[in-house]
């Protein structure tokens, strides 16, 4: 479901009636009113007069009825403040997501509500996602929303590990860069408490970045080739892993759940009009409160 699109249509239907409602139907309805009343008063002079409660009530239960807009209106056009300023704050600014899967503990748990900055890398279009306004590009170490490039209606979460033109190596589940090893610290073992099992956890530092990786150390580094690729060819496997070039306007992106993670190693890399923003504040998960906060 294409949630961007719906948005959009929605806001288009409900400020077109909005629109039609302010310049055209109110001004019937006021004007309506206005000759409602002034045959109410014609007939209900004397009583006016003399001030009679129920007939002055009567008069403003009247014009009340008169001047207000129909169902139809009110749940539609009434609502069209409220959806356009959600649609504007979605499409440019701030977008919210909900992390489906393991492949970036431990930075992202599965449950865990995001926000994702949807300026940072330029402004675009909503729906179509064209960027009209360059304001920046992804680094090295960003974790990033796209969209699948085997399938622009998925969009998947992962980190920035590769820009256009480096050479990436996975080799022996170490990460190398244009010729340069990823600093790797080793720290304590991490706990998924939902397979109850220990993985080997260490902090890497990618570019101005340190974060949380984990490996599992019953898996081998070979990843064998044959699968669905943005660019065959781009890749070389062995078995001890892989080695890719980045081709121009795209990116390499890696899980930090290294070993269950179907990431760039597999599938090949995201283009820039994929891309959607950055992730940096998880505002909830409701099965771990302490969770909140920004993240790197």
């Amino acid at each position: 479901m294409n949630f961007a699109l719906i948005l959009f249509v929605l806001t288009v239907v409900t400020g077109v009636l909005w629109v039609f409602d302010k310049l055209v139907l109110e001004k019937q309805r006021r004007a309506r009113a206005v000759r409602l009343l002034a045959d109410f008063d014609q007939r209900n002079a004397a009583a006016l007069a003399r001030k009679e409660p129920i007939v002055e009530q009567e008069r403003r239960t009247l014009e009340e009825g008169a001047v207000r807009q129909p169902a139809w209106l009110e749940y539609t056009a009434s609502f069209f403040p409220v959806i356009l300023l959600v649609f504007l704050l979605r499409s440019f600014l701030f977008e919210p997501f909900r992390i489906p899967s393991g492949s970036m503990i431990p930075t992202l748990e599965i449950g865990d509500l995001i926000l994702v900055n949807k300026y940072e890398y330029g402004i675009r279009l909503p729906v179509v996602n064209k960027k009209v306004v360059d304001l920046g590009q992804p680094k090295r170490g960003d974790v990033m929303v796209f969209r699948f490039p085997l399938n622009p209606s998925q969009d998947y979460i992962k980190r920035v590990v590769g820009l256009p033109g480096d050479r990436v190596e996975y080799v022996n589940k170490q990460l190398t860069i244009n010729g340069k090893l990823v600093p790797l610290k080793k720290s304590e073992p991490y706990y998924d408490p939902d397979r109850m099992q220990y993985y080997t956890q260490f902090v890497e530092g990618l570019g101005n970045v340190e974060h949380r990786i984990i490996v599992s150390d019953q898996i081998p580094p070979g990843l064998g080739g044959g699968f669905p690729n943005t660019h065959p060819g781009a890749c070389q496997y062995s078995g001890s892993g892989v080695v890719c070039q980045v081709p121009p306007g795209h990116y390499f992106m890696m899980g930090d759940n290294r070993d269950n993670s179907e990431d760039s190693r597999f599938w090949g890399f995201v283009p820039d009009e994929n891309i959607v923003g950055r992730a940096f504040f998880i505002w909830m998960n409701f099965g771990n409160i302490g969770r909140i906060g920004s993240f790197n």
